[in-house]
């Protein structure tokens, strides 16, 4: 069992920046695969970046690509997402998620265990 949980959110106006944390349980989270997920009101859940078990190899959405950087620390099970030149549309409850596979993957279903998620809203 693998606990998530999202820190970080808040107000920011656009062209700010925010750093997100995701803090996992477990003594296991080095061998998972880690991604960021975001949902607007309305909208379905989407795919923001994910990052493999060993920090060598990330992936992120068209939409965010050179705006935004996903890392992680084993040594802290922790997972973050760095994000600049904030847009409104980046507006969203943002959600970490870890996959058993360890390697980067984009879809909802293909992810094991969900945090709660963090408010991330961006001001024009």
């Amino acid at each position: 069992q693998v606990q998530l949980v999202e820190s970080g959110g808040g107000l920011v106006q656009a062209g700010g920046s925010l750093r997100l944390s995701c803090a996992a349980s477990g003594r296991t989270f080095s061998s998972y695969a880690m991604g960021w997920f975001r949902q607007a009101p309305g909208k379905e859940r989407e795919f923001v970046a994910a990052i493999s078990w060993s920090g060598g190899s990330t992936y992120y959405s068209d939409s965010v690509k050179g705006r935004f950087t996903i890392s992680r620390d084993n040594a802290k099970n922790t997972v973050y997402l760095q994000m600049n030149s904030l847009k409104p549309e980046d507006t969203a409850v943002y959600y970490c998620a870890a996959n058993l596979w360890g390697t980067v993957r984009a879809g909802t279903g293909e992810y094991d265990y969900w945090g709660q998620g963090t408010q991330v809203t961006v001001s024009s």
